[in-house]
């Protein structure tokens, strides 16, 4: 079962994300993948992390200011230091029975060569999957594999409910697994 959360940028997706990511944190289910949180100085966004959902773990995954030959719009990618962090989140999310989640499948984590083709296996994956998906995202081969996903548009008119319908829908889920 895969569940997809998805909307234009800045609306919220992350956060509904992070709140069901708690949730089921709580309830003490075992969790892999990663987040890749903003970072800020002050009012400026500076960069992203990618953060380990099971380890805690965490690396630069872009940055402002960076001299880096790959790039999305101002940021720097740091395609060696993030790779590192998402091999070994998406390997351990390949070897055990966990629910697997990713924050989020968009241009800034395909720059990273060992994303797409780990992804692409756990999407194959017989396990609950959460994903934020980027709204302009159109890699056939990773869209074909959420085909039969349970797809989540988040919108300012919605996405003060949409964790709760989202863990409402996981406990009926987990309950028959």
């Amino acid at each position: 079962m895969s569940i997809v959360i998805t909307g234009r940028p800045g609306v919220g997706k992350s956060t509904v994300f992070a709140k069901v990511v708690m949730h089921l944190k709580e309830r003490g289910e075992v969790l892999t993948g990663f987040r890749t949180p903003e970072v800020r100085e002050g009012d400026i966004r500076i960069g992203f992390k990618i953060v380990d959902l099971n380890t805690g773990e965490e690396a630069w995954l872009a940055r402002r200011g960076i001299d880096s030959p790959v790039r999305v719009g101002s940021y720097g990618v740091l395609v060696s230091v993030a790779s590192e962090l998402v091999r070994k989140s998406l390997e351990t999310a390949l070897q055990t029975k966990s629910i697997v989640g990713i924050d989020e499948i968009g241009p800034m984590e395909l720059k990273i060569p060992v994303f797409k083709p780990l992804l692409l296996k756990v999407l194959e994956k017989d396990t609950v999957k959460i994903l934020v998906v980027h709204e302009r995202l159109n890699d056939k081969e990773i869209l074909a594999r959420l085909e039969n996903a349970t797809w989540f548009e988040i919108t300012e008119l919605n996405r003060g409910d949409a964790p709760f319908t989202i863990i409402e829908i996981l406990a009926k889920r987990l309950r028959k697994h």
